[in-house]
């Protein structure tokens, strides 16, 4: 039985790194098929023609970090073959179901999620920065620490990444701790909830931006920068996500809010995209993990004592959804930074396969000596 087990493990670990040296050829090939709009950031973080590297900021950093670790010199087919290998590196390292060689839905959507690095990964790339720290935030939320701990040590994190890299990570624990904080209500449909609390908070944070800036968020970032896209005709314009009320009001900013969540995680208007079988994947793929992750989270629940550290990585996951509904301007690049959090989305997935540790807890026993 023993031997069985072992044979199992190995068949495993082969079939991941089988399929880490399909992902790394098509992430080595990226440059010869993709489009060239889909290398223009890359090319930009190479080349950096404006001398604006930088220790504060995503860009400046990014390219003080390509120019410094070497990479900014190399063919993008080499970055590919450095790149992909330290993401698989450090997933393994998360922790490897025995069971991730099995044809499942779950598996599926990861193995789905992992292709996309091949896409996205290689050639320089912000995400690949971003999914750097997200691996110190995962590896601290599987260590066995407390759950008091776990929750300390990410927020200031993820509010340190947000101050030097990209901002709108300085929302993410704190609209997680909002959700913490509230799921104690006692309430049947925690997920819902949760949520919906989530949505709540960050309509009365854009209200607050609002009154001290004089534009709500989506109006200052997402539908400013879709306005400009479509004035210069741009390509990619028509995956973008442009809230159909205009978000110069509250109440309008409050739907474009839920409109960009659902869009984002739930875009079910990209099915439009029949002709464009690459675009449809995507979508499809967003569908079905948002919908698993919610299957997942709210199974996490019916045993909360259980998942109790658990359930702080699915609080984390969704308020990032829930930003990233405020922020994405189009389909592509929600799925893009979705690669950024994807050890979160690896962590939440496998839940329940023990890779989160817990502190043992010393039980004490109280004996009666009889006569």
């Amino acid at each position: 039985m023993v031997k069985n087990i072992k044979l199992h493990f190995n068949h495993t670990i082969a079939f991941y790194w089988n399929l880490f040296f399909i992902i790394v050829l098509i992430g080595s090939l990226a440059v010869f098929y993709l489009p060239e709009r889909y290398m223009a950031d890359a090319l930009l973080l190479a080349k950096d023609p404006y001398n604006q590297a930088g220790l504060l900021g995503s860009y400046p950093f990014s390219f003080w970090f390509y120019q410094n670790t070497g990479l900014a010199s190399l063919s993008f087919p080499l970055i590919a073959w450095i790149q992909i290998p330290i993401v698989f590196i450090l997933l393994y390292r998360l922790g490897l179901p025995d069971s991730f060689k099995s044809f499942t839905l779950r598996n599926s959507l990861v193995w789905m999620g992992l292709l996309v690095f091949g896409i996205y990964m290689g050639f320089p790339s912000k995400e690949f920065i971003t999914i750097l720290w997200v691996f110190l935030v995962a590896f601290i939320l599987k260590k066995e620490i407390s759950l008091s701990k776990k929750v300390f040590l990410s927020t200031i994190l993820f509010l340190f990444f947000g101050w030097f890299y990209r901002e709108y990570f300085i929302l993410v624990p704190i609209l997680a701790l909002g959700i913490y904080f509230f799921s104690f209500i006692k309430i049947k449909n925690k997920v819902l909830f949760n949520i919906t609390v989530g949505l709540v908070i960050v309509s009365f944070m854009s209200l607050s931006h609002g009154i001290i800036k004089g534009q709500f968020i989506t109006q200052a970032f997402r539908n400013k920068l879709n306005t400009e896209r479509v004035s210069l005709n741009d390509q990619s314009a028509s995956t973008m996500i442009l809230s159909p009320i205009e978000p110069d009001t509250f109440h309008g900013e409050v739907f474009g809010i839920f409109y960009g969540f659902f869009s984002v995680n739930l875009p079910i208007t990209g099915m439009r995209f029949l002709l464009k079988p690459q675009v449809l994947i995507f979508v499809v793929w967003q569908i079905l993990l948002f919908c698993t992750l919610i299957y997942y989270y709210r199974n996490a629940y019916k045993s909360k004592t259980l998942y109790n550290h658990e359930l702080w990585v699915f609080h984390l996951l969704f308020a990032y959804f829930i930003i990233q509904g405020i922020f994405e301007p189009d389909l592509g690049s929600a799925v893009k930074h979705k690669l950024g959090v994807f050890p979160l989305i690896w962590l939440a997935m496998y839940y329940d396969k023990g890779l989160i540790k817990k502190p043992k807890i010393n039980k004490k026993y109280v004996f009666r000596i009889t006569k």
